[in-house]
């Protein structure tokens, strides 16, 4: 069973899990503007990117092009949590703006 490491916090899950729904399931949002204005998990809004530290599988193209759109760059290395998989222990951090984009 793989670990989520999040604000000091350890969460267990089940291997394949959507990263969002892990961090939502224990009281923890992936988002820093309110989740009614996300896109629920849809991969099209990009408030939900986070920093991973571990092993994941490689973003999606829907992944790579919200990822590649401002106020997002590629460069940075954010993921989405609610595209990526949680197969292996993960340590995540989220950043400062509203779309988590403030990585300096």
């Amino acid at each position: 069973m793989p670990t989520v490491t999040f604000e000091g916090e350890r969460i267990q899950c089940e291997t394949g899990a959507r990263l969002r729904n892990v961090l939502l399931d224990a009281g923890h949002s992936p988002h820093n503007g309110p989740t009614a204005l996300s896109c629920h998990g849809l991969g099209t809004c990009g408030t939900c990117a986070v920093e991973i530290e571990g092993a994941v599988a490689e973003p999606t193209a829907r992944e790579r092009a919200r990822l590649d759109f401002p106020p997002h760059t590629a460069e940075r290395g954010l993921r989405l949590a609610c595209q990526v998989r949680v197969t292996d222990d993960l340590t995540v951090t989220k950043h400062d703006g509203f779309w988590g984009h403030r990585t300096e």
